[in-house]
This record gives C-alpha cells, structure tokens and sequence, in this order.
C-alpha cells in the first residue's frame, strides 16, 4: 500500500493498488474540511474540527482528486488541492469470435482474426495481446488450447482460451467418397430408368409374342427382393415369440394390405423397423470413420431412433392419403350403389358395381368386400371390417345404417337417399371451412415453418455458431429442451386449428 503526505503525493499513472493519502494540517490550522472529487464528481465536504492528520483511502477504480478548505487561528480560508489519483481495477475485455475451433493439420490460420482487447482507461490494447501459440503442436490430432493473454497498464491481467481440434484432413477421401456415391447414385436411376423403359417395351410387345412355357430367369433386383424377403421373414418368427411384440405389432396391422403390399403382418413392419435402424447404425458408423472418430452416445442413440421411427412417420402421412382418397371418393360410391338400389339390383351386385366404376382405393376396399360376401360372410360383418381398417365416420354411419336395415328391414333406397344427401352437405361444409380458414393455416405453417428457416440461415452465414449446443452437454440439453417447446407449440398450434365436423 502506497503512504505518502498529502502535499506532495501524485498518481497520475494507472494502479491496481488501494492508495492511503495522509493529510497532515500545519500548527496554524485549527480546523479543515475535505472533499473527494471522482470522475469530475463533487462529495460533500467532511469536517475535521481539529488539527490531526486525516488518512483518506481510495479502493475504487476512478480518477480521483482531493480538495482540502483549512482555517487558520484568525479564521481565515485556504484552499488545498491534491494532484491526480488514477486507480485502475478493471480487467481488460477480450473479445473472441469462436471459442472452439476444428482446423485439418496443416491448414494455415491467423491467431488474430476476430481477435479484440480494450480497456476501459487505454481502450484498444490488440496489440498487446499474447499468446502460447508457440508452446503447441499444431501439427498433430487432438484438442489444443490456445490462451490469449493482455495486460494494461495498471497490471491487470485478462486471459481468454480457444479450444482448437486439430483433425485429418480427409477433404480429398470425403470428396472421393462423393463422387463414388453420386457415381453409383447415377448407375441405379440409370438401372432404374432402363428397366422401367424395358419393362413398358415388354407390355408394348406381349400381345404380340407368344410367352414361354417356363423363364427360370431373375433379375437382380428381383434377387435382392427376395433375399431381404428372407431375412424378414425370419426376423418375424423370431420376434413373433415375444408377448410384447405381439400387442405392438397391432398398432400396424391398420396399414396391412393399405399402404404397402411388402409387409403382410403387423410383425413384418417391425421387423422392417428394426433392420432400417441398423442400416441407419451402419452409415452413421461409417460416416465417423471417415472422420476418424468414434461414435458418441448421443450420435449412436440418434441413428437407431430416426432409423426405427422413420417408417411410422412414412406410413402414417401415407395411411392418411389412404384415408382421404376413400373419403374423398366415398360419395361417388354411395350415389353408385343408391342408383343400383334403383335399378333394383342387390347390395352385392351394387358393391360389385362399384368396385368396376371406381378406381383407386375406393375400389380395393369394395373388391375386398365383394370377395368376402362371395365367400359367405353377412353385410354386417364385412361392413363392420371395412370400418375398421378405415375408421372414417361416415364409414361408420354407412356401416349401422346397412346393419340396422339387413336385421330390420326397410325402403333402402330412401336410406341410401339420406346417407347421399348427409354426405353431400359435410363434404360441401367441408370445404366452405377450407376456403374460409385458408389463410389461417398458411400463416399457421410460416410460424411453424420459421424457427427451422431460421437455424438454416444462421448455420450458413456462421456454421460454428450453433457449435456449442452439439459439442456441450449443457448444449444437448439446451437441444432437447428446446425440441420439447417447439413440439408442444405445434402440437398446441394444430389443435386449435383443428375443425371437428
């Protein structure tokens, strides 16, 4: 600590240091007053109403000065003031662009770029900042930790560090394996592409050749079809022995014979599942040894989880076409079957009728039925099955009205009328409420859709920006913490837009 007499005491360089000023009074002043002036700020004055030496401590960074009124014996004023007091404790401020970093060996880099310091008394001190670059190997892997050092002039010290990975430079394998995948990417789309045209070619001419009696022949994609149709087969007697799996695999017996004719049990889309995770498993591996690296426990988890849930999303967006197309065409085959009725044909002639006029799933659903009451099922049950694998409501309503009529009896026709004319009005409602709530599901979809826009942008202008949330673990939390807000906003957002008819 610094003691000096106040007359001749000064500090005009900058410290760190609390300062002790002792003003001592001559014989002739009985009584003084004192004030300390901070940053051009005047205090009150403090008395001293005697003639010991006062000490004054300053502890707070400032420019300061002391201003002293003394009285002599005859009451007479003199005014005393000190010299400049600069205190200084203020670290100065080191600003960074990035604070991790992934540079190939032997990429050339500038320490400085996007480097700043400044302090509050010198302000920019950029060129006085220091480094330990010369203490590390940039020439091999591994996580290097470059500090920057700067020091102002009243000695306070401010350091920074940069995490910088050093990684192999794989550009020229990464470009290479590129151009092999689009390379085999184009060889597919051309097989494809060939075998579509000879396959059109082959419908052009088979009315004009005569078949052979027997083509052992297979082509390769029929091959790999039938290999992968194998292992499936035997994944699901395997998985077909657990209880559990048996009540999941009823959740997909809906999209049997519906949305994909590969899978011909509940137990198959599992097994599919599961075999899509492990491809999913496989290429991220063989994406991470590209790199060099080994798989973490979050970029193992993700993979299997995208990878088994992936068909759910599939097959539910096309289960759900499935279900409008049969909606959307449901009408035209009610007015079918009504003027059937007309015409006085039977319930299984109209069915029959309808599954000739009509195209699309309508009419698989209705040559399902046809087939089934061709085979001695009654009207209730083959009704109350096709309700089932579509679970619409106006399939429901159709299916009591049918069930009530066939235990009761009645004018079907006037059923039929009714059925018709309820159907035309909802889908006519419906499509009023689309017109009219148009708008508020376009903005729906920008204010769902923009969050996303929003990273993309922000990852391409700056692509370390986002770094910290996927090289952190507070940084994964953060990630699910926020998936979990945006999910429950859109789910939220979707059921107030949602319209129950």
């Amino acid at each position: 600590m610094v003691v000096e007499e106040f007359s001749i005491f000064e500090q005009v360089k900058p410290t760190k240091q609390d300062l002790s000023i002792i003003f001592t009074p001559n014989d002739s002043i009985i009584k003084y007053e004192y004030r300390i002036i901070k940053d051009n700020v005047y205090d009150d004055y403090i008395l001293v109403d005697n003639n010991e030496p006062t000490t004054i401590i300053l502890s707070e960074t400032g420019t300061y000065k002391i201003e002293v009124k003394a009285y002599d014996t005859n009451n007479n004023t003199n005014i005393i003031s000190s010299g400049i007091y600069n205190m200084d404790k203020e670290k100065p401020i080191i600003e960074l662009d990035n604070y991790y970093l992934e540079i190939p060996i032997g990429t050339s880099f500038d320490i400085m770029e996007g480097i700043k310091a400044y302090d509050n008394q010198l302000g920019d001190l950029t060129d006085k900042i220091t480094t330990n670059y010369d203490e590390l190997d940039f020439t091999t892997t591994g996580l290097k930790k470059l500090t920057y050092r700067v020091v102002d002039e009243a000695g306070n010290i401010r350091t920074s560090t940069v995490e910088i990975n050093m990684i192999k430079d794989n550009s020229m394998s990464i470009l290479i394996l590129q151009i092999g995948i689009f390379i085999i990417f184009l060889g597919i789309l051309g097989m494809i592409l060939f075998y579509r045209r000879s396959v059109k070619l082959e419908k052009r001419l088979s009315k004009y050749s005569v078949k052979p009696l027997k083509d052992n022949y297979i082509s390769l994609l029929e091959n790999i079809i039938k290999r992968y149709k194998k292992v499936i087969n035997k994944l699901s007697k395997f998985l077909g022995k657990s209880t559990i799996l048996k009540k999941y695999n009823l959740h997909y017996e809906k999209y049997v014979n519906t949305v994909g004719s590969i899978c011909t049990s509940g137990i198959e889309f599992i097994s599919n599942k599961i075999i899509i995770a492990f491809i999913f498993l496989i290429i991220a591996i063989f994406s991470k040894a590209l790199q060099s690296e080994l798989l973490t426990s979050y970029e193992l988890i993700i993979p299997l989880l995208v990878g088994f849930f992936i068909l759910d999303v599939i097959y539910k967006y096309k289960y759900s076409l499935y279900r409008k197309k049969v909606e959307n065409d449901l009408l035209q085959a009610i007015i079918i079957m009504n003027n059937a009725f007309k015409s006085g044909r039977s319930i299984l002639q109209a069915i029959e009728l309808v599954s000739k006029e009509l195209e699309g799933p309508i009419a698989e659903e209705f040559k399902k039925m046809y087939l089934e009451m061709s085979f001695g099922l009654s009207i209730d049950v083959v009704f109350k099955r096709f309700s089932e694998r579509i679970k619409l409501e106006e399939v429901a309503y159709l299916t009591a009205s049918l069930t009530i009529l066939n235990r009761t009896g009645g004018n079907i026709i006037k059923v039929f009328s009714s059925i018709e004319k309820t159907l035309f009005d909802k889908k006519k409602l419906k499509l009023e409420l689309q017109s009219l709530t148009s708008s508020s599901k376009i903005i729906v979809y920008v204010l769902t859709l923009m969050p996303i826009a929003f990273i993309l942008f922000v990852g391409f202008v700056n692509p370390s920006f986002f770094k910290p949330l996927v090289t952190t673990e507070i940084g994964f939390i953060l990630i699910g913490i926020m998936l979990i807000i945006y999910i429950s906003y859109v789910i939220v957002v979707r059921r107030i837009m949602r319209i129950r008819m």
